[in-house]
């Protein structure tokens, strides 16, 4: 089974502008993201898919496989869709650029759901993690998800899903890792299906595939993952990186 990893890197993102070139440790957050993929050892090949001149040109400068896209896409599964064709790849990851602390333990489990399934009925899987502060809860920068009792995503939102009406806050509420793996036949229809309605209401590209009919298979990692959303996150992760705590093996 042949694995790819590409990561979209748009530069324009609504809520930080430019943070994926912005410094964590002594390199920029996508060059981190990149490297701690590249490490893992998982993946036959590795690339940043952009479509951002500054990005680009930054990543080829470092000698890091990237791939520059002129399509204005909605979301980075469809920019990496674009570029699935050039992969010789059963299955895809979409690697979130502003994950640079994604460990070697969620992206394994992630390649053993497609090992295991061996008649093949699972077309995308994901990560998912407990959420241990209570203000992610509420967070609309942490997406949520609930599933089924097979661990397939009912649905994601970054509203505080399931509302409690009880307020009984010991329900284990799920954050959702920015991490998709596909098979690359899905990879391509979904790639080329557009936006669709709720996807667009919550600007969540995991909609999109429910939407469609897919069943997402999430799997749950107990590592904490810290995604670069603001401000106060860049903050966070430079702590972690200055303060050694973190290996690009995926061990804190």
């Amino acid at each position: 089974m042949k694995i790819s990893a590409l990561i979209p890197a748009r530069h324009d993102s609504m809520r930080f502008p430019g943070k994926l070139m912005q410094k964590l440790g002594d390199k920029t957050v996508i060059q981190q993201t990149y490297e701690s993929v590249l490490n893992s050892k998982l993946f036959d090949q590795v690339s940043v898919v952009t479509d951002s001149e500054l990005i680009f040109n930054d990543l080829k400068e470092n000698n890091l496989n990237v791939l520059y896209s002129k399509t204005n896409h909605e979301c980075g599964t469809d920019r990496i869709a674009e570029f699935s064709h050039k992969f010789d790849s059963d299955i895809i990851f979409n690697v979130q650029g502003d994950e640079p602390f994604i460990d070697k333990k969620g992206l394994k489990a992630l390649i053993n759901i497609f090992k295991d399934d061996t008649k093949k009925k699972i077309q995308v899987a994901s990560l998912m993690t407990p959420i241990i502060d209570d203000k992610e809860i509420f967070s609309s920068n942490v997406v949520k998800v609930i599933v089924d009792n097979n661990n397939f995503a009912i649905y994601f939102s970054r509203h505080s899903i399931p509302f409690n009406q009880e307020k009984d806050y010991s329900y284990n509420y799920l954050k959702h890792i920015g991490v998709y793996a596909f098979r690359k036949n899905p990879l391509k229809k979904i790639g080329n299906y557009g936006l669709t309605k709720l996807e667009s209401i919550e600007k969540i590209e995991a909609i999109r595939f429910i939407e469609m009919g897919y069943r997402i298979k999430m799997v749950m990692t107990d590592k904490t993952s810290i995604g670069i959303d603001t401000l106060d996150d860049l903050k966070e992760a430079n702590k972690l990186i200055k303060g050694k705590l973190y290996d690009y093996n995926g061990d804190l």
